[in-house]
């Protein structure tokens, strides 16, 4: 059965090789020029920090599910092991390797920010993974979060990454999304490793994380192979959606 017509945001699909044959990462959009930093109106950056955090049952409920993204969505089986192949991995410069640990380790917003919910989907046709978190914190540090993923695509457009295997060539560009939330940001990431026939596995991530108040949402989609990028906008509009009614339901039970 045919995968659905892919929407606004997508990037053209990428050649997988058979190693390290698994589900990924990736976020939707067509890449751009770099932004500038999107923060916070003047209003929210003025406002006084931190409701009570969400229950656990209310970020529960602000969670994506397989049937919002439908078939060939299915529950995740596990990390795919891209994840320890081409992320667990040193950078030149330094400071772009800040990138690859967040992606490692899935704390886009500081190890001090607490995550809610979270979901892991993959991709039963193409093999694709995209993992959606809920997460709670200062506004202040959360736009800071936001602004700094911005930060990577102007300072480590391109770099060299080191993992076992070899080398990798590693580009970062900023991409487009909708007016959601309060402050937003989106990169694409693709790894390719270095061989001398070009025949290196390739592995495409897309990222984003929007902020709404006090909270958060962060999604990752990625794969060796095609890019279901019309899931990952599916995931953060409808994600940004979910919270924000959490939220105004002025943060009762579920």
């Amino acid at each position: 059965m045919p995968r659905p017509p892919a929407r606004a945001l997508v990037a053209p699909a990428l050649s997988a090789a058979a190693l390290l044959s698994v589900s990924a990462c990736v976020l939707a959009g067509q890449e751009q020029a770099p932004p500038p930093p999107v923060n916070a109106p003047a209003s929210a950056a003025q406002s006084p920090a931190a409701a009570p955090t969400l229950t656990e049952a209310q970020a529960r409920a602000a969670l994506v599910t397989e049937a919002d993204l439908g078939e060939p969505w299915v529950p995740t089986r596990g990390f795919a092991t891209w994840r320890e192949a081409m992320l667990k991995a040193t950078a030149e410069p330094a400071e772009c390797g800040d990138l690859l640990d967040a992606l490692y380790a899935e704390e886009f917003f500081g190890a001090d920010a607490t995550t809610r919910a979270s979901v892991g989907l993959d991709d039963d046709w193409g093999g694709a993974q995209l993992r959606y978190q809920v997460v709670a914190h200062r506004p202040d540090a959360l736009d800071r979060a936001i602004e700094r993923l911005g930060d990577f695509s102007r300072r480590c457009g391109s770099f060299t990454a080191t993992v076992p295997g070899g080398p990798m060539s590693v580009e970062v560009r900023a991409v487009g999304l909708p007016k959601l939330g309060d402050a937003r940001q989106a990169l694409r990431i693709v790894l390719s490793a270095v061989s001398e026939y070009g025949d290196g596995p390739r592995l495409t991530l897309d990222v984003a994380a929007v902020r709404v108040g006090d909270d958060a949402i962060a999604v990752t989609n990625g794969s060796l192979g095609e890019v279901p990028s019309d899931a990952t906008l599916t995931a953060v509009e409808l994600g940004t959606t979910r919270l924000d009614e959490v939220r105004k339901r002025g943060r009762a039970e579920v």
